[in-house]
């Protein structure tokens, strides 16, 4: 009887060639890289033509020609400092906030009422289809109510100096709810890249209590994505500009439009910069967010 496998070593087996036609997979990957580099065409032109004619537009001088005059008399403009500085202090204040008010309320929904996840995702997704000339509208109307009707009450100097132009602590309230949906997407995806249930159980057999376990076993865990969360609220703080307009205080935004009038090279010279300067923390941040996940 002939064997029914040969004596020598098997000869590898090679798959036949599968022809690709015209409307074969191998035309496809090509097909695909070509369309992406279309979309990103477009969305450099789309991105980068307002910001160099902008730029072209400050440093043109019908007299003296090309001139680096207007980004010089951004530190001298009267304003910009306290301006500037009022809108980090109220971008800091909003972090701070927005953060202590979502952190462990998501992550005690998670751990024992996860049932109520859609309803907090409901909340706090809720100020992207309230506008915000509607938000100004209600914010005001409660301001002229409570002088009225607390003046007798300890409250009434609560609400004045919630309004101090200082430091304007409505600001921050209104900021908080406007931060509220880009907070929880960004820490939902964290949340959800991470173990949390097994990490609080082992940190509370271990004796930590709540405080310790939040600060010292869940914030670490998540830095790429309160990383995330706080710069969206900065951005969102430093650009803001209707809410803080129409109540008549003097952030950051405001200050450039104030200034835009009389000064339109400096005013259109300062966004060119902050917009720079958003785009390098943008870097920064996703460089760091990479690192951290090749190394973990």
């Amino acid at each position: 009887m002939a064997a029914l496998t040969p004596a020598g070593p098997m000869a590898p087996v090679t798959p036949p060639a599968i022809a690709a036609g015209p409307g074969g997979r191998a035309g496809r990957p090509r097909r695909i890289r070509v369309w992406r580099g279309v979309v990103l065409l477009v969305a450099a032109v789309y991105f980068l033509v307002p910001l160099i004619a902008s730029f072209t537009f400050t440093v043109k001088d019908a007299s003296k020609g090309f001139t680096l005059d207007a980004y010089g008399q951004i530190l001298s403009a009267e304003g910009f400092g306290k301006s500037l500085l009022l809108s980090l202090g109220l971008g800091v204040a909003t972090i701070v906030v927005v953060l202590l008010l979502t952190l462990p309320a998501m992550l005690a929904v998670r751990l024992s009422v996860p049932k109520l996840k859609p309803v907090l995702e409901i909340l706090c997704t809720l100020p992207l289809v309230v506008p915000p000339i509607t938000f100004v509208a209600g914010i005001t109307t409660i301001l002229q109510w409570g002088p009225d009707h607390l003046a007798d009450t300890p409250f009434f100097q609560t609400i004045i100096a919630a309004q101090n132009p200082d430091f304007p602590v409505v600001l921050v309230l209104a900021y908080v709810i406007l931060a509220l949906p880009f907070v929880y997407r960004a820490l939902d995806a964290g949340l959800g890249a991470l173990d949390a249930r097994t990490l609080v159980e082992a940190a509370r057999n271990l004796g930590a209590s709540w405080p310790h376990l939040l600060f010292r076993v869940i914030v670490p865990n998540l830095r790429s994505a309160l990383a995330s969360a706080s710069f969206l609220t900065l951005a969102l703080v430093l650009g803001e500009f209707t809410i803080a307009s129409l109540l008549h205080y003097q952030t950051f935004p405001v200050w450039i439009y104030t200034i835009s009038g009389s000064q339109a090279q400096v005013s259109v010279a300062v966004s060119v910069f902050s917009l720079l300067i958003t785009w390098l923390l943008l870097l920064v941040l996703s460089s760091a967010g990479a690192r951290q996940r090749s190394g973990s």
